[in-house]
């Protein structure tokens, strides 16, 4: 049985979890939060809390990866809240642990942010262009994960 970790069990994580508890993957979930601990659990995911910051990360992040051929990479850049973090400090510093671990493949939830808003037509052949802080850092996140040649990664884009 495939073991998957998702870094971030949230509005997209939580859901994508569940499912793939369903079709019979052992997943590992994580979460920042205490209280969510159990909502993980009772849905079968195995639950850490983990938290990535520009100084490092807090929580079992070794245990967390151990074993898994997958990881999901959903977390948030918050650059928008009061203080704003350095989100491309935070997938630096999760990268040596990766490099270590078991895992293979990297999804990445991204944005579509890493283009201009300018309201024209975006195609896989659209070359990124961001104009805002999150989507300058989104971007620089997903080539620092691309240029990894320890495992291989693969990014979603969102648009809302």
């Amino acid at each position: 049985m495939k073991q998957i970790s998702i870094l971030g069990c949230g509005w997209l994580g939580l859901p994508l979890a569940k499912s793939l508890v369903d079709k019979g993957f052992w997943v590992k979930g994580s979460t920042t939060s205490p209280e969510k601990i159990p909502v993980l659990e009772n849905n079968g995911i195995h639950a850490f809390q983990i938290e990535l910051s520009e100084h490092g990360i807090n929580g079992e992040i070794k245990s967390f990866l151990e074993n898994s051929e997958i990881l999901i990479i959903d977390i948030p850049p918050k650059l928008r809240s009061v203080i704003p973090e350095n989100f491309v400090r935070k997938i630096q510093n999760l990268i040596p642990f990766i490099e270590k671990s078991t895992v293979e493949k990297i999804v990445f939830i991204s944005s579509t942010a890493v283009y201009a808003d300018d309201n024209s037509v975006v195609t896989e052949a659209t070359k990124p262009n961001p104009d805002t802080e999150s989507g300058k850092q989104l971007l620089e996140a997903e080539k620092i994960l691309h240029g990894n040649s320890n495992f291989k990664s693969s990014v979603i884009r969102f648009g809302g």
